[in-house]
């Protein structure tokens, strides 16, 4: 069972506010009561005595404590910056497996942490933007991808590994074979709306269906990784509890924000290797 992190913290941050505000309004004022009383009754009162009657409840102490360092962990998560990091190869070679990258969450709408509803419009997704998001047939698993189709958007993947977007061929351009790969994979500059950036195709494989097509609904995004011949994206998702029309497709309910930077990287498995900061710089 995948914990549920940000409620965890949402509770936390209620559980922590809560014991505070309970000392405020209940327990701090009986312990100023008691040290008057105290005070009021010996003619040289003890600091000991006057330290023990003003000490905390130890949870309540506790609660003060962590209350605004898992308050500003919980606002800098929820509507500024998240951190992940990256598991997969499916994003080769722009993301690498041990990479720790920073997530926008603004960048396309505030939404309220947990409930993840939209609460303030600020932007959407812009084709070619690698977005993280919840994926469609298990919400707490983050995927990250690249935003091929927009919304009213017909997309087109080729037996040969060519891309279309409402009938037009992707500018793609070959930069030569994959260092160590013995020339099974080659990588290419491509070109999605404004967005320049590498990917990679493996000569040897052949995933997809000759001509398979798809039409992106309204509020929805078709996603691909970048290492085109080993992505789990929308390309192959199926689920018979989602809309065959809906397969494939990322609903704007499930975004979790655009990735725009690397800043370490610490492949797997981390005993046998330290943190490097070669890949650290922005996302293309």
């Amino acid at each position: 069972m995948s914990l549920n992190f940000p409620l965890l913290l949402v509770i936390a941050v209620a559980v922590c506010g809560l014991l505070a505000l309970l000392d405020l309004l209940f327990f701090a004022p009986r312990r100023r009561a008691a040290i008057a009383s105290y005070q009021g009754s010996v003619s040289q009162p003890d600091g000991v005595v006057i330290e023990k009657l003003n000490k905390e409840p130890l949870l309540v102490e506790y609660g003060k404590s962590f209350f605004p360092v898992l308050f500003i962990v919980l606002v800098l998560r929820s509507f500024l910056v998240e951190p992940f990091q990256i598991p997969s190869g499916s994003m080769k070679p722009t993301l690498d497996v041990g990479d720790f990258i920073l997530v926008n969450k603004f960048s396309y709408g505030i939404r309220l942490p947990v409930l993840d509803k939209k609460v303030i419009e600020i932007g959407d997704p812009q084709r070619g933007d690698v977005m993280v998001f919840r994926y469609p047939s298990d919400p707490n698993v983050n995927y990250i991808k690249r935003v091929v189709g927009l919304p009213g958007d017909v997309i087109r993947y080729t037996s040969d590994k060519r891309l279309f977007v409402n009938g037009e061929s992707v500018a793609e351009k070959l930069i030569g074979s994959e260092p160590n790969t013995l020339g099974s994979a080659e990588l290419y500059q491509e070109k999605l709306g404004v967005v320049e950036h590498e990917i990679r195709k493996e000569m040897s494989r052949y995933r997809s269906p000759p001509d398979n097509q798809w039409t992106v609904p309204a509020g929805h995004y078709f996603m691909m990784g970048d290492n085109r011949d080993n992505s789990n994206d929308s390309r192959y998702w199926d689920d018979p509890n989602i809309p065959k029309e809906l397969l494939g497709m990322v609903p704007d309910q499930n975004i979790v924000g655009k990735a725009f930077a690397v800043w370490m990287s610490w492949p797997e498995p981390k005993l046998s290797h330290l943190p490097n900061f070669s890949r650290v710089g922005l996302i293309k």
